[in-house]
């Protein structure tokens, strides 16, 4: 073990938060998009792109295989596939994401094989790719899986098909629009994901020239057309973020406005802000102002595909249930292993107990021994203390930095670099608001 520097940030808590913020363009779909450009035979145009480490990973992934990526200016990407010239993904961290299975239609339409290197991502869960291999041999690919890679050939041109998601998987739907969009004759996906990147995917291949039918009971008809042609697309604001800003200024009990976001993509989540307390108002097409109504009060949630409340929200609801008066639950039924940033949380202060059983509809991780809900006694005081924090994860990142905004005293946060994956530099982008935050170097330890 060797010990060097590795920024941190340090944040002073306990007063309520003020301020304004323009939403990035939503992660969710800016990586999507970008992979989506690589199935064209002429150049993509995307705006509003965040300037995030997974834009940057994807960057290099698609670059791995040729593509020209030329960033126009600060938030315009243009994305050249006309210079693919490799059906190998051989890059060291694209392992840092899990965008390189989405490459896998890709290759196969282009070359007629691919090799990619296995995956990680975020410590949530098992995060299973076995619907993508599934999905790939559906459409007439043979796929073989090593412990490094994945790799694939088709005999012949891929071949529409029905295809049945056991569980509306988001990047399972991606991979089954990418196979079928250019694949020869009818497809069909059965128990597809619907989120609004999904639907926003859905329309940018359509605007490629993709001919793509949603119909009822999250089924997705796709005729396979010859090629794809290049287009321009505006990235949609991202909701999993606003959704943390709003929890931020509720918890806080301050006040917080957020530009360039979809109202309509925020779902659910506006029914449970408005259940516990919180208040919003709409400032014209792409801006919500949320604040606190009154005092807090517990509720039951529970994650689900959309239009349920997002997996992504519950990290920093669950910060904005620590301050509601009474016994709260969320029941966590899309991934199995979500709530380690909780032990963080109690460090803090918080009253958190987990329990592996359902508490609410019975999901399928009934009896399997995951530590999937989650009861939170409030009203809590939280307090910062002398040791670091450790940023499990993405989305758990800007829960901490909430945890952190609200609690007394100051806290120090380490992992940052997940935190910027999704979200950029944190502490610039906060600097209209009434937070004391700056980002420094700390004495770190490293294998």
């Amino acid at each position: 073990m060797t010990e060097k520097t590795v920024p941190a940030y340090q944040i002073q808590g306990g007063e309520p938060v003020v301020g304004e913020i323009t939403c990035y363009g939503a992660k969710n779909f800016a990586t999507k998009a970008m992979v989506a450009a690589c199935l064209g035979n002429s150049p993509t145009i995307l705006t509003n792109m965040p300037r995030i480490g997974d834009v940057e990973i994807t960057t290099n992934l698609v670059e791995a295989i040729g593509v020209k990526v030329t960033w126009v200016d600060e938030t315009t990407m243009e994305i050249d596939p006309t210079y693919t010239n490799t059906h190998v993904v051989s890059m060291p961290d694209s392992r840092s994401n899990r965008l390189p299975i989405l490459l896998l239609p890709v290759l196969l339409h282009k070359f007629g094989k691919a090799e990619i290197p296995r995956l990680d991502g975020c410590d949530i869960g098992k995060r299973a790719v076995d619907i993508h291999e599934s999905a790939v041999e559906a459409f007439g690919g043979v796929i073989k899986v090593t412990p490094a890679k994945f790799t694939a050939e088709v005999p012949r041109k891929l071949q529409g098909t029905h295809f049945k998601l056991h569980y509306p998987s988001v990047g399972a739907t991606e991979t089954c629009l990418f196979l079928s969009s250019v694949s020869k004759g009818t497809s069909v996906i059965h128990n597809a994901a619907i989120e609004p990147e999904i639907v926003e995917l859905v329309t940018m291949l359509r605007s490629m020239g993709a001919i793509i039918f949603m119909g009822p009971n999250r089924e997705i008809r796709i005729e396979g057309v010859l090629e794809l042609s290049g287009t321009q697309m505006h990235v949609l604001g991202d909701r999993i973020e606003t959704a943390s800003w709003a929890c931020l200024a509720c918890a806080s009990d301050g006040r917080i406005t957020v530009n360039g976001i979809r109202p309509h993509t925020m779902g659910n989540f506006l029914s449970y802000y408005r259940q516990v307390g919180g208040g919003y108002e709409f400032e014209g097409e792409e801006t919500i102002t949320f604040f606190r109504e009154g005092e807090l009060k517990p509720i039951l949630l529970e994650t689900g595909v959309y239009p349920g409340f997002s997996t992504d929200w519950q990290q920093p609801f669950a910060v904005l249930l620590t301050q509601a008066e009474g016994i709260s639950v969320i029941h966590e039924t899309v991934y199995e292993s979500r709530f380690g940033y909780t032990k963080a949380l109690n460090s803090l202060g918080a009253h958190i107990q987990l329990s592996k059983h359902c508490l609410g509809e019975k999901c399928r991780f009934a009896n399997h021994n995951y530590n999937h809900s989650a009861l939170i006694l409030g009203k809590t005081s939280l307090k910062a203390v002398k040791e670091s924090l450790l940023v499990p994860d993405l989305r758990a990142g800007l829960a901490y930095v909430i945890a952190a905004v609200i609690a007394e005293g100051e806290t120090t946060l380490l992992g940052v670099d997940r935190i910027e994956r999704g979200y950029g530099e944190i502490e610039k982008r906060l600097d209209n608001f009434s937070i004391q935050i700056q980002k420094i170097q700390v004495e770190g330890v490293t294998e």
